[in-house]
């Protein structure tokens, strides 16, 4: 008999782990929370409008096809996958830039912005690109438990050139000067991370996959992902309960013997949490067998949460591209008021997504999709009247840039925030992205896979490792499983 074995949650993580345990021949069901699976990469339609909920950037795209190949797939059996040019635009007070897909003209773009930081860029990047083999082939996999998995020959010969106790912020202005190439070089550690401050130079892996391997847009959208690993996950027979919120895990002898849902009791071998983590453990565990209180969960330094709206317009939308960064208010302002004083900022960055520059499926033809993400610190207060503030401040801003009155084209709005985070997903703060990557959030000194107390309870997620993000959550999924296989067979 095969075991019986209880995932609680249905993003990214969940369904990697579920279809890798269901791979090793576990009788695997998935309980999630809310009427449609995915996380926060559902998506919803309005108006003949379909609109990605959550993850729009597509990094690291052999991590996808790695996920897809372990079962006998490519990721373009599933979706048609575009590769972006350019990259992404970014927009400041006084200039606009777009990063352009080909490496030469990317190279000349730097240099005709900085003298000297074309052949700088080169050096940052073969740096960074070790920096991305060498996590792939010997970091990103680990299951982290002990720094014992760390100290091998070769990791600690490499491990100054991986730079974990030297800072993002000090790395980047070693190569560059001008302030909006350090711009593009940091943004990706302000929308998912930390303040370059206090991020590991390591990060700058997240430069090479997104500027040397390319920015790419899943056609039909983002959600179309999560569909093809939830397909393949279905076809090795696991069972997913949709609107089935997990209530409590009971545990017997420090083991998890069932868990109890909305729909009843379950007997389980084992369960792997796939849920926000402080959730499982605060809300769904006794306190005596929880890895961690809420004091340490309160001290934690999380990556942003984020104020979302999902508009449709009437017609298209002049001077967008496909991703846009707004950084014509102080970067550094903004950063401060996320990671220090915690409250709504003064003068934000914003980021606008129009997929329909790329995709005529998520909007009706003429028409325009916009997904706008304002950062904001996790846990500051949400109220519909701020929602409707910072909508205005946006939509001026946007409008003014554009040169288009978009708020008189709306023909579709919907906005997201800390409350809708909260009540969707049980985010702790309401976080969007989970654990910050600071230097005493890497590696082993994330909260651990694997339950100290309960032998057969493992975490995956955005709260463990290997981190926030999407593929860094398909590979969580796919070490707790292969964790929890090998518990089996001791």
């Amino acid at each position: 008999m095969s075991s019986q074995v209880g995932v609680i949650g249905s993003g990214f993580a969940g369904l990697s782990a579920a279809a890798y345990l269901a791979k090793n021949g576990c009788d695997v069901s998935v309980f999630e929370k809310n009427e449609n699976i995915g996380g926060r990469a559902r998506n919803f339609e309005s108006n003949g409008f379909i609109f990605d909920m959550g993850p729009s950037w597509y990094w690291m795209p052999d991590v996808f096809e790695r996920f897809f190949n372990n079962f006998g797939y490519q990721s373009s059996d599933f979706y048609d996958l575009k590769k972006l040019d350019p990259n992404f635009k970014i927009i400041f007070s006084d200039q606009e830039m777009s990063i352009p897909a080909n490496w030469d003209e990317l190279v000349l773009l730097f240099e005709n912005t900085e003298k000297g930081a074309g052949d700088q860029l080169v050096k940052f990047m073969k740096e960074a690109k070790f920096k991305y083999d060498t996590s792939m082939s010997s970091l990103i996999y680990q299951h982290a438990n002990s720094i014992l998995e760390f100290i091998k020959p070769k990791l600690m010969l490499d491990s100054l050139k991986l730079q974990l106790f030297s800072n993002f912020r000090k790395h980047v202005r070693g190569y560059f000067k001008d302030p909006k190439l350090i711009s593009i070089m940091e943004f990706p550690i302000l929308f998912l991370g930390a303040m370059p401050k206090d991020t590991p130079a390591l990060y700058s892996l997240m430069n090479y996959s997104g500027l040397k391997q390319g920015t790419f847009y899943p056609m039909g959208g983002f959600a179309k992902v999560q569909e093809s690993i939830a397909k393949v996950a279905k076809e090795h027979g696991v069972d997913f309960r949709t609107s089935d919120a997990v209530k409590e895990i009971e545990v017997t002898n420090n083991k998890v013997n069932a868990i109890h849902s909305v729909s009843g009791k379950f007997n389980l071998d084992a369960v792997i949490g796939a849920a926000d983590y402080e959730h499982i453990e605060s809300k769904l565990l006794p306190g005596q067998y929880r890895n961690y209180s809420e004091g340490y969960w309160d001290k934690k330094t999380f990556a942003p949460s984020c104020l979302l709206f999902y508009i449709g317009v009437d017609q298209k939308v002049p001077n967008l591209d496909h991703h846009n960064l707004f950084f014509d208010e102080d970067y550094e302002v903004h950063g401060k008021e996320i990671y220090e004083d915690k409250q709504w900022p003064t003068q934000p960055l914003f980021y606008v997504c129009a997929p329909s520059k790329t995709d005529p499926f998520v909007a009706p033809e003429g028409k325009e999709n916009l997904f706008i993400l304002m950062p904001i610190a996790p846990g500051v207060e949400d109220t519909k009247d701020l929602r409707a503030e910072y909508y205005s401040l946006l939509m001026s801003r946007l409008s003014k840039y554009t040169k288009f009155n978009i708020e008189d084209h709306v023909i579709t709005k919907r906005s997201y925030c800390i409350n809708d985070f909260e009540y969707d997903y049980n985010a702790y703060k309401g976080n969007a992205y989970g654990l910050a990557n600071t230097l005493m959030q890497t590696a082993h000194l994330k909260p651990k896979i694997r339950n100290k107390k309960i032998s057969n309870l493992f975490y995956a997620g955005q709260l463990t490792v290997p981190g926030p993000g999407v593929p860094p959550s398909i590979i969580s999924g796919e070490i707790a499983a292969n964790q929890l296989v090998k518990s089996f067979k001791k």
